[in-house]
């Protein structure tokens, strides 16, 4: 339904898993499972906790349709709360999930903040970075996307949500420092995918602006992620909990795909993948 602007180096990895760019080059909207191996994210902290039900989760994702699972032991929650995790419990946790989630042969994300827990999941066959903090956290993270030559989602975040700003002119003003933060370390720009961060360091109406004028991101030229699952801007506009909120994350990841979306990282991977084909349908028959 989309197509991507600069794209991540074809091919496969040592393993035979494709890397980003292969998937992008096959000019369909990818899909991203989310697995979340912790006690305390958002939506289904706890429930993947333990590490058979963990591959389990993900094995069904892959037969489901996802192209890619975003693995994360470390909750990122947008709204506060979650506890922080060192870098080993972050690796402790992965450590019995991550190999069997490979295994299944799917590309594999790890979605962590930190460099050495990033390094460990490369290390054990994951191919695609997921920095929540667009390389501004850890200074380690670009070197190491350098070096790897791993794709690297760069998401916009800030510590707090202020009301007051421009939620646009802040997403594009960081993502400016971050492409120089990857330029002066030597990440290539086709390793690079972006992401407004629906939700984190913003109140739910600059989300919901970040979504509408999601477009305008495609100034940057290079893949665009959108991840609005089970948000809680949802709420606000129909009273619902976490689990509730499938039909407004459909909405928000439909349109943002027509506004040229490239990933869409979800929770629910067969519903999604049921939209997507299904608007792809009906846009083709056009």
């Amino acid at each position: 339904m989309s197509k991507a602007g600069s794209l991540p180096a074809a091919g496969l990895s040592p393993a035979g898993v494709p890397f980003l760019g292969e998937l992008l080059a096959r000019k369909r909207t990818l899909v991203m499972g989310i697995l979340n191996v912790t006690p305390d994210s958002f939506s289904d902290g706890g429930r993947f906790f333990d590490p058979q039900k963990a591959i389990a989760h993900a094995q069904d994702m892959v037969a489901k349709g996802a192209d890619i699972i975003d693995i994360g032991a470390e909750s990122t929650r947008p709204y506060g709360g979650a506890a922080a995790v060192s870098a080993d419990d972050e690796i402790a946790r992965l450590a019995d999930v991550l190999p069997g989630v490979v295994a299944l042969g799917c590309p594999v994300s790890i979605d962590s903040m930190k460099a050495r827990v990033a390094q460990w999941a490369l290390d054990a066959g994951a191919t695609i970075l997921n920095d929540v903090w667009g390389l501004q956290r850890d200074p380690d993270m670009a070197p190491l996307a350098a070096r790897s030559r791993a794709p690297i989602i760069v998401m916009h975040n800030r510590d707090k949500a202020d009301p007051a700003i421009d939620i646009m002119a802040d997403i594009e003003s960081f993502f400016t420092r971050s492409l120089g933060i990857a330029d002066g370390a030597g990440v290539r720009r086709e390793q690079i995918v972006l992401d407004p961060g629906i939700g984190f360091g913003k109140t739910p109406e600059q989300s919901i602006e970040a979504l509408a004028k999601f477009r305008t991101l495609k100034k940057f030229g290079l893949p665009l992620m959108i991840g609005a699952s089970r948000k809680r801007f949802i709420s606000t506009i129909v009273a619902s909990e976490p689990d509730e909120r499938l039909g407004g994350s459909i909405a928000s990841h439909l349109l943002a795909v027509i506004d040229g979306a490239d990933i869409v990282r979800t929770h629910d991977v067969p519903e999604t993948m049921q939209a997507l084909r299904v608007a792809a349908a009906i846009r083709s028959a056009r």
